[in-house]
């Protein structure tokens, strides 16, 4: 389990807690997936991974849009910026198979990304939002 429930704090936002919620889910069970080495199951999640944070980002960024968030722009960009990355790893893992280097990017930069993003610019969009939890 990369993630425990309080790990990524809760916001203002009942939509966005439900995102991080699913999200967490699934990347614990792609992680998971890391730790055993199990190949076929890391590419098959790597799937579920990439559309999640897609369905995930692209929700919280209309969200913003519509509510005219003054920052919205730069949350994006925090967005676009891990996009990029999960999407070069999987590319990787396309062509290598490389187990450690997803184990890596998971237990470092995701998850200390993740933690961080809530807590600063996710916490603070819902506070705009509103929808108090």
């Amino acid at each position: 389990m990369l993630f425990k429930p309080k790990d990524v704090q809760q916001v203002s936002n009942a939509m966005m807690n439900m995102l991080h919620t699913e999200e967490i889910e699934i990347v614990n069970n792609f992680h998971d997936a890391v730790l055993a080495k199990d190949v076929d199951k890391i590419t098959e999640l790597f799937e579920v991974l990439l559309y999640d944070i897609e369905d995930h980002f692209t929700t919280e960024e209309e969200m913003m849009e519509e509510s005219q968030f003054y920052a919205a722009q730069i949350h994006k960009s925090e967005h676009d910026t891990l996009r990029k990355k999960v999407k070069d790893l999987h590319e990787k893992w396309q062509n290598t198979k490389d187990v450690d280097a997803v184990k890596t990017f998971l237990e470092g930069e995701f998850k200390s990304w993740m933690v961080l993003h809530v807590a600063r610019w996710d916490a603070e969009t819902a506070m705009h939002l509103g929808d108090s939890i």
